[in-house]
């Protein structure tokens, strides 16, 4: 999809902008529950090369020993600064983050994304971080400065703040620190929010005060093959990060023009769950969540997305969706990986006959599908673009599951 705007072409970009790093070029381990697979090159080899994505937020890019690959990599030319702000690989572009832990006195803590126009500015943001964070080497890492004061100090440098997946039960903004953004943050310094695994945008407009704000969402990759797990459409002149700023706030034609994510079913913090017996739940009265399980007695829950959301909807007086014309469509999708029947070795067929993961889920034939995976895998491909496939909730840590 092309467009023009002001004699500028504007073009379709698939992004993903919650991407870590599980290591530095030379082992150091950067965020520790990721693969160490997950280097900057490699983050950026995966997704121009199989995944079609064209615009990364790498969220770990504060680190010291990541910086110094970025360096390398400038150095040598197989990347390049981009005009816009971002670093260049091949066709995609990879926006400079981080995320931030913020633990509020008397609250939970809650995780926030920030991200820099350009390397020199990353560079200044780890020098200010490091003065109030104990190991900034490593990811999520907690600072110990207020939200609003990170939200200054952000903005003062050019910066885009946005709170990260922010229903989920573990440190988020709604799922363990607040019940409104006023509380804790300058809602007029936030550029966008970050629906997480468990929400889609009709589940989060139940929450009132989130009208105003652009909806993300992003896979929040642990892995290489988690790229692109959830992704956004967006419409820019080109990949980077002013032409994304200016998609956030809907100027000059840039645009989200759509939301790709998960079944909310399939989130790992969908229901409220019962670690003792393994079973979802429902509120058991409509003012409240649970706090024990209606089958065994047991109050080793954690709290559901969906739960927690029609709580707000309460505490905000709107316990009816409003219309959400106004919206980006947000369409369901899962990864290959998810497809029952797509092992790694049809994949890299898919890959290699299509050309990009982005290719096969938006794209493909039916029947060209069906002639290099067979007919009931492409058929739940199908499926799977057009939304219809048949799900079993997640909850309490664990994915929901397609089923054949």
């Amino acid at each position: 999809m092309t467009g023009q705007q002001g004699g500028q072409q504007l073009q379709t970009v698939y992004a993903d902008m919650h991407i870590h790093i599980g290591s530095t070029d030379h082992g150091e381990p950067v965020k520790i529950s990721a693969s160490r697979s997950l280097t900057f090159r490699n983050i950026a080899h995966e997704a121009a090369v199989r995944k079609g994505i064209r615009l990364l937020g790498v969220i770990d890019t504060h680190s010291p020993g990541v910086q110094r690959d970025i360096a390398g990599l400038l150095e040598t030319g197989e990347m390049s600064e981009v005009e816009g702000g971002g670093i260049g690989y091949r066709d995609t572009t990879l926006l400079l983050g981080s995320e931030i832990e913020v633990k509020e006195p008397g609250r939970g803590p809650a995780h926030y994304l920030v991200f820099m126009p350009d390397f020199d500015r990353m560079r200044a943001w780890t020098e200010w971080m490091s003065a109030y964070m104990r190991n900034v080497m490593l990811s999520s890492q907690r600072i110990y400065v207020t939200g609003r004061e990170l939200q200054d100090q952000a903005l003062a440098r050019g910066g885009l703040f946005i709170p990260a997946h922010i229903f989920t039960p573990h440190k988020s903004l709604y799922g363990s620190c607040t019940d409104s953004i006023a509380e804790v943050l300058d809602p007029a310094a936030v550029s966008a929010v970050e629906l997480g695994l468990s929400a889609d945008t009709e589940m989060a407009g139940y929450v009132a005060e989130l009208d105003g704000y652009p909806f993300l969402t992003n896979s929040d990759a642990h892995s290489l093959s988690k790229i692109g797990r959830e992704y956004n459409e967006l419409l820019l002149g080109q990949p980077s990060f002013a032409d994304f700023q200016m998609a956030l706030e809907g100027k000059e034609g840039r645009r989200i023009a759509a939301n790709y994510g998960l079944n909310p079913r399939l989130g790992k913090y969908h229901k409220t769950y019962c670690l003792n017996c393994e079973s979802a739940l429902g509120p058991d009265e409509p003012d409240r969540q649970p706090e024990r399980c209606s089958l065994c007695g047991s109050t080793k829950l954690v709290n559901g997305v969906m739960d927690r959301i029609q709580e707000l909807g309460r505490l905000m007086n709107r316990e009816e969706l409003p219309e959400q014309s106004g919206r980006p469509p947000y369409r369901y999708q899962i990864p290959l990986e998810f497809v029952p029947g797509v092992g790694p070795k049809l994949l890299d067929r898919l890959l290699k006959r299509f050309g990009t993961e982005m290719d096969v889920l938006h794209s493909a034939g039916k029947e060209e599908l069906a002639d290099e995976a067979g007919a009931q895998t492409a058929d739940l491909i199908i499926a799977a673009r057009e939304g219809r496939l048949n799900l079993e909730a997640g909850g309490g840590g664990k994915y929901g599951r397609v089923r054949k």
